[in-house]
């Protein structure tokens, strides 16, 4: 998608309902709040705010109107939520810090003895009070960040007019804050917290007679797919990404066939160390990633506020 430009209102809109539909692919293809998928959704809230850059050239918008604010106001949301999201990803870096350290010691420990059972006893034990830290933490960064910052996805708009001021460009930022509130709710429940699905409710739309509304028709099909996996797997609050729920369950099945071996080595503890370590890796790689992608984003949010802002004033 990074390669396609689009040069009209209707290409913008054209371009956020093909970015949602690849979306919904990526989302039927991958776990729930799989590592990949999240990933696919970072990459496209970046190509949408790029492309509505391309956009704001090709209008020829007027300078000094009110468009402007409403471009930097919708930013200013980027920049605060991509920010909570990143330490929310960051707080992880414990867990699964000492989650590949336990398991780097223990797979050094070719005998097994009553001795390395008991520290991997306390090594779990480490681990679990981590992963209950990191979800304490994050679910206050929800409170206290998130909430005052309202993010709303379905928002009514009148009077269909008022979309087309600006040669369309109301019509634009208006799909865009739909679309990136919707986003941003996924990556935050996927990687910050989750209190349940009801937190990806959607106001009741009457969209459908408004322009360019096709892109609202996909977003609300995928927001429907997800709520339904979720009541599906029965996921309730807490940090909703793959990844981290996989690494806690093999924590747990770790302890558990330890506590069946009775302090005697068996092949399956070390297949269950082992794929815990797979677990952490994955887990640690992917935060990484998603983390070098939203620093990457604000160099461009800061890059395109300038540019904007040069644009007005020389103009």
């Amino acid at each position: 998608m990074d390669s396609f430009s689009v040069n009209s209102v209707n290409g913008f809109y054209n371009f956020l309902t093909r970015g949602i539909d690849d979306l919904e692919r990526a989302f039927v293809s991958n776990n729930l709040m799989s590592i990949q998928f999240l990933q696919r959704a970072v990459s496209l809230l970046r190509s949408f705010h790029s492309q509505l850059l391309v956009l704001v050239q090709k209008l020829h918008l007027p300078v000094g109107e009110k468009w402007l604010d409403e471009y930097m106001d919708e930013s200013c949301k980027l920049w605060d939520v991509c920010h909570v999201l990143k330490d929310g990803i960051s707080v992880m870096e414990n867990y699964y810090s000492a989650g590949l350290e336990m398991t780097s010691s223990l797979d050094s420990n070719r005998r097994f003895s009553s001795q390395l059972s008991r520290q991997i006893v306390r090594a779990i034990s480490r681990c679990r009070r981590e992963a209950v830290g990191v979800e304490a933490e994050n679910r206050g960064l929800i409170e206290t960040r998130i909430g005052p910052l309202s993010l709303k996805f379905g928002e009514r708009v009148s009077v269909e007019s008022k979309l087309n001021a600006f040669s369309g460009f109301r019509g634009v930022i208006y799909a865009m804050g739909n679309v990136s509130s919707f986003l941003l709710m996924i990556l935050l429940q996927g990687f910050v917290y989750c209190y349940s699905s009801a937190d990806f409710s959607i106001n009741e739309y009457d969209g459908c007679a408004l322009f360019g509304s096709s892109f609202m028709i996909s977003t609300a099909r995928l927001q429907q797919r997800v709520v339904s996996e979720m009541a599906q797997l029965s996921v309730g609050s807490g940090i909703l990404l793959y990844e981290f729920r996989k690494s806690r369950a093999a924590i747990d099945e770790l302890r558990d066939e330890l506590e069946m071996s009775r302090e005697s080595e068996t092949t399956a503890i070390r297949e269950r160390i082992q794929a815990l370590n797979n677990c952490f890796s994955v887990l640690r790689d992917g935060s990484e990633n998603v983390i070098a992608q939203l620093d990457d984003f604000f160099d461009e949010i800061v890059e395109a506020r300038k540019k904007l802002s040069d644009f007005c004033s020389h103009s």
